[in-house]
């Protein structure tokens, strides 16, 4: 007995109707997306206005457009917090610390990366080990540490420990292993270049992307530090710009404006920051997605 076989041919879609599903797609797509970064971006946008309005106007209504009570808002903003004392010892210490965290962390990342020893592998564990553990936990062993090294009262306490950075390493230390080549290392060497030369000139530069954007994370974070500063800083000369914000809110419990002003400036070299390094950033998160 046999069978006849019937193939059956699928109609395959005209060009206009693959073209019209592709672009129904890239709109939904895009408005989905611009959605998103409107939502993301609103808490900021109302902040601002908020800096721009009186405590009237931010307790009765949602303000969406700008006011004019920015400058009486700043004026007595000004008159009881050193606003802009704590916007300098927080670029000192940000600053200072971010540039120390990526220079000290890519260099202990290249020798995790590029050097065989005893050890290594324990030594890279405990580093990730580190970053479990949180950070408010050791508070009190930090503060007898400093307070044994007269580091009280200090920027310095600040800015030092930011040189240990386990995200860095964690994260340089893996674009490392892909993205610089053992090969270029050796004939570098081969030509006679010294090993910190080899760091600076070579290493370093290809690091650009992962170093930045860690050291934007690292930056964002060192500027909103409260805690730290509020145990080991004592003097008002000292403080940085969270404790000052920390000390408008208690000051104007009912002038929400003066609030809003403080935070406003206080968040301006964030968004600054992230808007210059943004391509590294994009550059550093997307590494090694597409391999050649």
């Amino acid at each position: 007995m046999s069978y006849n076989t019937v193939t059956v041919k699928k109609r395959a879609p005209s060009p206009e109707m693959a073209n019209l599903k592709g672009t129904i797609g890239s709109i939904i797509l895009y408005t989905f997306l611009v959605a998103l970064a409107i939502l993301c971006f609103l808490p900021f946008y109302l902040m601002i206005m908020n800096a721009t309005h009186t405590s009237a106007d931010i307790s009765q209504k949602l303000n969406l457009l700008p006011g004019g009570a920015f400058a009486e808002n700043y004026r007595v903003l000004s008159e009881s917090v050193k606003v802009w004392v704590g916007f300098k010892n927080s670029i000192i210490v940000s600053g200072i610390g971010t540039a120390l965290s990526a220079y000290v962390g890519a260099l202990t990342a290249y020798g995790f990366s590029k050097y065989k020893f005893l050890g290594n592998n324990a030594l890279f564990w405990i580093i990730l080990g580190s970053m479990m553990v949180p950070p408010q936990l050791g508070i009190i062993g930090f503060f007898t540490i400093c307070s044994k090294l007269n580091l009280i009262d200090n920027l310095l306490a600040l800015i030092l420990p930011m040189m240990a950075n386990a995200q860095l390493v964690f994260f340089v230390k893996l674009y490392m292993d892909s993205a610089v080549p053992d090969s270029l290392i050796e004939a570098a060497r081969i030509d006679g270049a010294s090993e910190f030369g080899i760091f600076n000139k070579i290493v370093l530069p290809v690091c650009v992307p992962s170093i930045a954007t860690m050291s934007m994370f690292t930056f964002i974070s060192s500027w909103n530090n409260l805690i730290t500063p509020s145990i080991i800083l004592q003097s008002e000369s000292n403080y940085t710009l969270p404790l000052f914000t920390v000390m408008a809110k208690g000051v104007y419990r009912t002038n929400f404006g003066a609030v809003y002003a403080a935070i406003a400036i206080s968040i301006v070299p964030i968004m600054v920051a992230f808007a210059f390094c943004s391509k590294y950033i994009i550059g550093g998160i997307t590494a090694g997605a597409v391999k050649e």
